[in-house]
């Protein structure tokens, strides 16, 4: 079989990152058994580390979400190598690309119309609605008069979003029709769509998805602040695992309907839901891939799950088999991001390992390094720790690093 590998993401070789140490193509797919051959950005290059000699082919484009460059890199690859069997693309920049690839060369796997229900939130809310799943009520921006009238109806606050996005970015919540229609006029209306303001905590659901869209491995987590906060606001964005009990219990047979109603199969899932103050679980929104922030390095210390091996495992061998799961395991993470005026150089930062028992896993700059803005939850940040306990001390400690984290900076003159 030959299977071409999309990848645009790098890895860290020394140092105390551990980003992307899941995504080990060389280790998860059988170099030995398989021509496998790889496109990939300029980034995407250094995280390629399977031995040369075991690589078909390798292609660097500028922009692996450039839909003519890839087809055409693919292309090459295929007249070097030979016809291409399966199209890998694990990032969530990437699933939609590689779907319109397969298409155009057709490439035997997910097709545009098979990734929408976890990439287009219009499509994926009108799907699990119609399996009569609560979703908050939603409505495309195209017509920018109907969204008007939508909003109208719905009341404010409400949420903008890009159909396509992620991670939050792009994400505004509007407080009223002023603030609204100011956002229409810099926004492509024809890719935002606007959704209902639902009060309460947010759950995220982080999972594996079976040829029979059935869920054998998921785990239920509670959010610490959220993620618009995180991205808008610059606030602190933590999560806990939930430990048994009925709540629990009911978010798995929520996220078991949801999964179903969207007949994902094969693929790792990220949901996340909003459970009200009245007790009403609400869907928010599937992704297709894998949990981003610290979830797959907490999930495979709890659990001794690395969910990108049956994700490779379905798409290069036919199926996958994941490990039963064995007792009731509990952890979180956190996150605090960049502070503002960067760039800026670190003169004080404070370590909390030594203070809290409970952290497995720190990532601080060091004192001199200096913070450059940009970057998602995988950046280096303030501060980012990851934690392992019972799920009530974990979120404890969570909360007491947040009070007592410290770090400071000097302007750096660009």
């Amino acid at each position: 079989m030959h299977i071409v590998v999309v990848n645009r993401w790098p890895r860290f070789h020394d140092g105390p990152r551990w980003d992307f140490s899941l995504g080990r193509f060389e280790e998860l797919i059988d170099h030995d058994r398989h021509r496998v051959s790889y496109v990939v950005d300029p980034v995407g290059a250094t995280g390629v580390l399977a031995d040369p000699a075991k690589i078909a082919s390798l292609v660097q484009i500028d922009d692996v979400n450039d839909f003519e460059a890839l087809r055409d890199a693919v292309r090459q690859v295929a007249e070097e190598v030979g016809p291409v069997d399966r199209l890998v693309a694990v990032s969530e920049f990437t699933l939609s690309i590689a779907a319109e690839v397969r298409e155009a060369l057709d490439i035997p796997g997910p097709r545009p119309a098979d990734v929408a229900v976890y990439r287009d939130k219009l499509r994926m809310k009108e799907t699990v609605a119609e399996a009569g799943v609560r979703v908050p009520s939603f409505a495309s921006c195209a017509d920018r008069g109907a969204a008007v009238e939508f909003a109208r109806s719905t009341g404010f606050p409400l949420i903008l979003k890009p159909v396509g996005g992620a991670a939050s970015i792009g994400i505004h919540r509007v407080e009223d029709e002023a603030a609204l229609t100011a956002l229409l006029d810099q926004v492509d209306t024809a890719d935002y769509e606007l959704e209902e303001f639902i009060d309460g905590a947010i759950y995220h659901v982080d999972g594996f998805a079976d040829q029979d869209a059935r869920i054998p491995f998921m785990a239920v987590s509670r959010y610490i602040n959220d993620c618009l906060s995180f991205e808008a606001a610059g606030e602190p964005l933590g999560s806990v695992v939930v430990q048994a009990s009925p709540l629990r219990e009911r978010v798995e047979e929520f996220a078991r309907r949801c999964v179903s109603a969207l007949g994902m199969t094969s693929v790792p899932f990220h949901l996340e839901l909003f459970l009200t103050p009245g007790g009403e679980l609400v869907f928010l929104e599937v992704a297709g891939r894998i949990g981003g922030a610290e979830v797959p390095y907490l999930t495979e210390k709890l659990f001794g799950i690395n969910l990108f091996r049956p994700w490779l495992d379905a798409v290069c061998e036919g199926g996958a088999t994941l490990p039963p799961r064995v007792g009731d395991p509990s952890g979180g993470w956190l996150i605090i991001p960049k502070p503002g005026g960067l760039p800026a150089r670190v003169t004080s930062v404070t370590s909390m390992r030594e203070e809290f028992g409970t952290i497995w896993r720190e990532l601080v700059p060091a004192v001199g390094d200096v913070m450059e803005p940009g970057g998602s939850y995988d950046a280096v940040h303030s501060g980012r720790f990851i934690l392992v306990g019972d799920e009530a001390t974990v979120e404890e400690d969570i909360r007491k690093i947040i009070a007592g984290f410290h770090l400071e900076t000097v302007p750096v003159q660009e």
